[in-house]
């Protein structure tokens, strides 16, 4: 079947890292061991995993962190590997999509949501807080027309589906969230529902290609929601444990309190409702006094208070608002109020319990000139809750181009809540870094300019570990296929060593002009990785003003538009923020420099990191190295991949933070989890390099 498959493709060709993947999938499937694949750029390895997918009896599941590569899957991988694999299995294989209820247009939502204008549109919160514009409300009533108009028209209610596309607020009117929903037993609507329909479409595929974040709430909700399967394929794993902190994150926001109790109004007594006010009142007056940050020390005075308040409103209301019979006037209305009061009651008592494995701080931003105060609590790990809820019952292989940290799976398996099959080290990190500075190793360049590849080999051979289990945990293996790609050849990795260590955020001087020289050298072509949008908006205005070249600016238009001009444009640049690290793809010759200013660590005011690496330090070990090392490995990895993403890619990378070659431990760390591009600190060569690639 991959050989069909790859046959099928204009130009394609057997790949042997794809076919390694590919056959490592099909004994773990016969196994039922796990599996960790680090797969580079160019393996080919969504027809790696799809081609045994094939060979399972029943269904299988695709999660997917970003939109992107879930279009790829449905809109072109799985039709062509559909028809071409027809005459092998006989039978032309099917595939769904299934994503959140909140992605499918609501029929009772959209039947109520005339009588919802008043109260949720007029005065509605945004999700950045802040209250709309009364004017507002006529452009919203335009577009909810839209979407009645839409209702009788689509086939599956898919969001991603409705193209010119509406606010988020005006869809917020007219989707469900799970937890409002009350069943399609119970609702008016349920035989019609959208989103019954498409699990109905999910749990008759062979392939159901999802995301992580549903995948997430699938597990925390007791997997009901997936379809039951035997094979689990998680593509770019390495968001994965990201994405179900944030399924497991909750808050408190004072403007939602204060919406939930005029929507709960109508059903509960006033004195109630207005209690719920209160405790919205008295939960903003404890954010305006309680700076923003990590609350280290438990929960203040004032936000203790708020939160006492709120958990006995809501019981309260809960009470109630009681039982939903099958004979209720207004079930959906009503099951919508209960699930709010219910999620926030449960947000207070997690707040108040101040349990150790939980984070607790305090957010405040500025986001499009409102103002968002929230109190978050989020889990300090969610390896325990992958390692209970993710292997149970199916095979699970997770897949990227990033899986290694400093040559090694340790590190991420223990993310995704697989011990390590050897005794842990002290701290996850600690011995890949001790080996980084062990006596003997050059770090830089070898004598004579000669590439220091890292002690890595241009082509990554394969790796394969295997844990039986018993003593610690499911049963795994590890597998590195290497790229396609010949990095030493193709590319150059160039650290700007004598640039001061940087301090003050923003673009300091001396990198600004190492920027400037090496642009002026290749004549554009360049993606600039920046740490902060301050530093990237003074790159911009630096080229702007010494340079004739094109320069795009992230945020100043969308970013797509931003990605096709670049694309187009040889000549042009292209700076933007995290964001850019992982989702711009431009292979060929209109990129062939990418700048990162510094090492992508951790914010010291980032809260679950933070604490993460407190947690470890009161331990003995050394939370820089367990926590902020690796998330700034598995960042540098993602921006570096932009360069080469094709076999006749060439180009250079250029860190801008001197840090990579001069900090001991960590730097050579950092470089051990890189592609082996060949190594240089010599600003001439590299500098030489752009200048040939500007005459090609």
């Amino acid at each position: 079947m991959l050989a069909a498959a790859v046959g099928a493709v204009p130009g394609g060709a057997a790949r042997p890292g794809q076919q390694q993947m590919t056959a490592a999938i099909e004994e773990s499937i016969a196994s039922g061991d796990h599996l960790l694949v680090q797969a580079g750029t160019g393996t080919g390895k969504s027809l790696a995993y799809l081609a045994p997918a094939l060979t399972v009896d029943g269904p299988v599941v695709i999660s997917t962190a970003t939109l992107a590569l879930q279009s790829q899957l449905v809109d072109h991988d799985l039709p062509r590997l559909a028809d071409t694999v027809e005459p092998v299995l006989r039978r032309r294989p099917t595939f769904a999509v299934l994503k959140g209820r909140h992605h499918y247009l609501c029929l009772a939502r959209l039947d109520n949501s005339t009588e919802d204008e008043p109260e949720d549109t007029l005065f509605e919160t945004s999700a950045q807080g802040g209250t709309k514009w009364l004017g507002e409300a006529g452009r919203l009533g335009k577009q909810i027309q839209r979407l009645r108009d839409w209702a009788l028209e689509t086939d599956t209610g898919d969001r991603d589906e409705l193209d010119p596309g509406v606010d988020e607020q005006a869809w917020r009117l007219v989707s469900m969230p799970a937890r409002e929903c009350v069943g399609a037993a119970r609702c008016p609507y349920g035989d019609e529902c959208f989103a019954e329909a498409s699990r109905a479409r999910a749990r008759e595929a062979d392939i159901v290609v999802t995301n992580h974040s549903l995948l997430a709430v699938d597990m925390l909700a007791g997997r009901h929601i997936v379809p039951p399967h035997k094979l689990l394929v998680v593509d770019e794993a390495h968001e994965l444990a990201d994405r179900v902190s944030s399924a497991a994150q909750a808050e408190l926001v004072p403007e939602l309190i204060d919406r939930a109790a005029r929507r709960a109004r109508p059903v509960l007594k006033p004195e109630t409702a207005e209690t719920l006010t209160e405790a919205g009142d008295a939960l903003s007056v404890g954010l305006t006094e309680v700076p923003a940050g990590r609350l280290v020390d438990g929960l203040p005075a004032p936000l203790r208070e708020a939160c006492t308040l709120l958990d006995a409103a809501t019981r309260t209301a809960l009470d109630e608002i009681g039982d939903i019979k099958a004979d209720d006037p207004d079930p959906v209305r009503k099951q919508q109020a209960k699930a709010v009061l219910d999620e926030l009651s449960k947000t207070a008592q997690r707040l108040l319990e101040e349990a150790d494995h939980d984070v607790a701080w305090v957010e405040k931003a500025e986001i499009g000139g409102s103002s968002r105060r929230a109190l978050v609590v989020a889990p300090l790990s969610v390896a325990g809750t992958l390692a209970t809820h993710l292997y149970d019952e199916r095979t699970v292989v997770a897949t990227s181009a990033t899986l290694t940290l400093g040559g090694r799976f340790d590190t991420v398996a223990r993310a995704l809540g697989l011990e390590a099959p050897d005794p842990p080290p002290p701290s996850p990190a600690a011995s890949a870094l001790a080996a980084a500075t062990a006596p003997g190793r050059k770090a830089g360049p070898a004598a004579g300019g000669q590439p220091d590849t890292g002690g890595q080999p241009a082509k990554t051979a394969a790796k394969t570990r295997v844990d039986d289990g018993r003593d610690s945990g499911p049963g795994w293996r590890s597998l590195d296929v290497g790229s396609p790609f010949d990095y030493a050849r193709q590319g150059i990795l160039y650290v700007a060593a004598h640039l001061p260590r940087p301090a003050a955020s923003g673009l300091p001087d001396p990198a600004a002009e190492e920027l400037l020289a090496l642009v002026n050298a290749l004549g554009g072509r360049t993606l600039g990785l920046f740490s902060s949008r301050r530093a990237a908006q003074q790159a911009a205005e630096l080229l702007r003003t010494r340079t004739d070249l094109p320069v795009l600016l992230q945020g100043e238009e969308a970013l797509p538009l931003l990605v096709r001009r670049f694309r187009e444009d040889r000549s042009s640049c292209l700076f933007g923020v995290m964001s850019l690290w992982q989702g711009v793809d431009v292979p060929g010759d209109a990129c062939q420099l990418v700048v990162i200013d510094r090492l992508p660590f951790p914010r010291p005011d980032e809260p679950l990191a933070a604490a993460r690496a407190a947690a470890v330090d009161a331990t003995g070990g050394s939370g820089f190295a367990a926590v902020s090392v690796p998330i700034a490995a598995v960042r540098l990895a993602q921006g570096v991949g932009r360069l080469i993403r094709s076999t006749g890619d060439k180009g250079v990378v250029a860190v801008l933070d001197s840090r990579l070659e001069t900090a001991r431990g960590y730097g050579a760390f950092l470089r051990r989890s890189l592609p082996p591009f060949w190594y240089t600190t010599r600003s001439d060569v590299a500098r030489g390099a752009l200048e040939r690639l500007s005459r090609d």
